[in-house]
């Protein structure tokens, strides 16, 4: 995604464009991996020492993630971790390393009506957990 096509997803969903926040949503969309928001705020200040407070970046977060732009994604006992929301996928989330991962999309099938009891459903969204590739093979060669 360039540079104009940050700026109007922002702007599309009601946020202003500023400066932190235009950098948080760069450094996702550049990196397919799942960061923390200690990392995104520690790259965007490698960047730039001036752009950004600890404070800014993680309210930059929420916001992101309230607009829809961005994915939370919590992982049990760590720190949540966050995805530039680009096509849709599901996450695989390790038990032993808490590496986060994307699974290929698959259909939730979503109940005949929007309401679960007096809860109104936004989305459906598959967690996965287990062991990584990884640990799963250090775990069979012991």
């Amino acid at each position: 995604m360039d540079a104009e096509a940050i700026k109007r997803s922002l702007q599309g969903s009601g946020l202003r464009c500023t400066p932190q926040r235009y950098a948080v949503m760069e450094f996702l969309m550049e990196h397919t991996g799942h960061p923390t928001a200690a990392e995104i705020f520690e790259s965007v200040n490698r960047a730039d020492p001036r752009c950004s407070s600890k404070a800014t970046t993680y309210n930059n977060l929420r916001d992101l993630v309230k607009a829809g732009l961005v994915r939370e994604v919590a992982v049990e006992g760590r720190a949540a971790r966050f995805d530039a929301k680009g096509m849709r996928h599901h996450h695989f989330i390790c038990d032993r390393c808490g590496n986060v991962e994307d699974v290929k999309w698959y259909a939730v099938p979503r109940p005949a009506s929007p309401f679960l009891g007096k809860r109104r459903l936004r989305e459906c969204e598959l967690i996965f957990r287990g062991l990584c590739t990884k640990c799963a093979t250090r775990h069979e060669s012991r």
